[in-house]
């Protein structure tokens, strides 16, 4: 008999693992936790890894959670990259929404759209930070954030191909 007899699941029997809910949102906040690491830079070219990973969470699979779920890991984001608290929670939840209506106003989706729908959410995302920022009182250039867009929009398809693993290791396929 072989080996693949022998064993007592099968691939029909093998079901998603019992955290299987709780790794969207694990890998969200770990990617948010990333602006933890001691990189020193005059500018900050280096983009929010947390939205990068929520969009490519929420284009892969809408049925993870719901548009209010952008609130908390907002809230988490802000907690630990430092940025005002609000603003992630403001943005994520808008990106949310804004993604819902794109999945209601298309009828389907290829890779370079949701590339495309992923770089113009970044974008206003890095928009918005760089503008509260200067309402706080900080003195950077706006041409400072397109080096943060390009960094972002060439690490999402990295980002979307971890999420696709992810959502595999989780489901047990």
């Amino acid at each position: 008999m072989v080996r693949a007899g022998l064993s007592t699941r099968g691939a029909i029997e093998r079901g998603p693992r019992p955290y299987a809910a709780a790794v969207p949102p694990a890998s969200v906040v770990a990617a948010s936790a990333l602006a933890i690491l001691p990189i020193v830079a005059p500018l900050g070219w280096f983009p929010d890894f947390g939205f990068i990973m929520l969009v490519a969470w929420r284009l892969l699979r809408s049925d993870v959670w719901p548009a209010w779920w952008g609130a908390p890991l907002g809230f988490a984001n802000d907690l630990l990259t430092g940025g005002p608290i609000g603003l992630s929670v403001a943005l994520w939840t808008a990106a949310m929404l804004a993604l819902d209506l794109s999945d209601r106003r298309t009828m389907w989706r290829d890779y370079w759209v949701e590339w495309a729908l992923a770089v113009v959410l970044i974008a206003v995302s890095e928009w918005a930070h760089w503008r509260i920022d200067a309402l706080m009182g900080a003195r950077m250039d706006p041409w400072s954030l397109v080096p943060r867009v390009i960094i972002a929009a060439l690490c999402f398809p990295f980002a979307a191909w971890l999420v696709a693993r992810l959502d595999r290791w989780r489901l047990g396929r």
